[in-house]
């Protein structure tokens, strides 16, 4: 029970961190990704702030050798690229600057009710439905 509460606090936290900066706002990220026009850095700021709490907490998980929800930290050794994380990663952030929306952020605008994550969220399911089946991705 204490993992599942920790997993939900976590996503609260990531849900409010969303809404107050504005990241579910589509125009928000195709702002970013639009170089040439009316380009709106925040996303970098975000992820900025993001990569910082990330790589603190990261930090002082190996430092004191445990983690939340008793699971362990990766040795160091992580699995090579393969032609299958290149062209995943392709076709998300096709997605992303099609769309304007990630999955996190689509999630949260469904309690909005926003008409573009009522299409993009099935869209995005059956998506990780046919990658799961025709190209055997695990997650």
């Amino acid at each position: 029970m204490k993992n599942q509460i920790i997993v939900l606090l976590a996503g609260i936290l990531f849900g409010a961190g969303l809404a107050i900066s504005g990241m579910t706002n589509p125009e928000r990220v195709i702002g970013f990704l639009d170089l040439l026009g009316n380009w709106d850095p925040t996303l970098a700021f975000v992820m900025g702030g993001a990569l910082s709490v990330f790589s603190l907490g990261y930090f002082l998980m190996r430092k004191s050798g445990s983690v939340p929800c008793g699971k362990s930290l990766p040795k160091g050794e992580s699995d090579p690229v393969s032609a299958k994380l290149i062209v995943g990663a392709i076709l998300f952030g096709t997605g992303w600057a099609i769309g304007g929306f990630c999955p996190g952020p689509a999630i949260a605008n469904l309690a909005a009710a926003r008409t573009e994550a009522l299409v993009f969220v099935p869209m995005m399911a059956v998506g990780m439905f046919l990658a799961q089946r025709c190209f055997g991705v695990d997650r």
